[in-house]
């Protein structure tokens, strides 16, 4: 799924935003302002998502999701709480669409003629170093 398909559902009318006062620099912006966003989204209540896609999330995110089903995004990097709310919504959106990636399956392969020749003759030289290395029979 990619994240174009992600951005036509409408996600926005079932965040809930928080602010709170920012650790780190900002001077004294950081005393009187609550620049940090909280983005929460409640995966289980979702209407947006199917039960296969809510599954695929609660399973992949689990760690960012907490007991009452709901996933935590936190942004914090900018002074300006407008900047830190998109910055969190855009992070909720690579968060989806990361966890909504189908997983390529793997192709075996055969490794090359030369690449198992190669590995012969390494075989075959580190067994020469290790021969020469032991005692001589009497």
């Amino acid at each position: 799924m990619d994240q174009n398909s992600l951005l036509n559902r409408n996600f926005k009318t079932e965040f809930t935003f928080s602010t709170s006062r920012s650790s780190g620099p900002g001077g004294q912006n950081v005393n009187k302002v609550n620049t940090k966003v909280e983005l929460r989204f409640n995966v289980e209540k979702s209407l947006l998502l199917s039960d296969l896609e809510k599954h695929k999330i609660t399973s992949k995110l689990k760690n960012r999701i907490n007991s009452d089903g709901e996933m935590i995004v936190m942004s914090q990097d900018s002074r300006s709480q407008l900047k830190n709310k998109e910055d969190a919504i855009d992070k909720f959106y690579q968060l989806i669409a990361m966890a909504l990636k189908p997983v390529k399956k793997r192709k075996a392969s055969k490794p090359s003629r030369s690449a198992i020749e190669k590995r012969l003759r390494l075989k075959e030289v580190k067994s020469k170093k290790k021969e020469l290395r032991r005692r001589p029979d009497l």
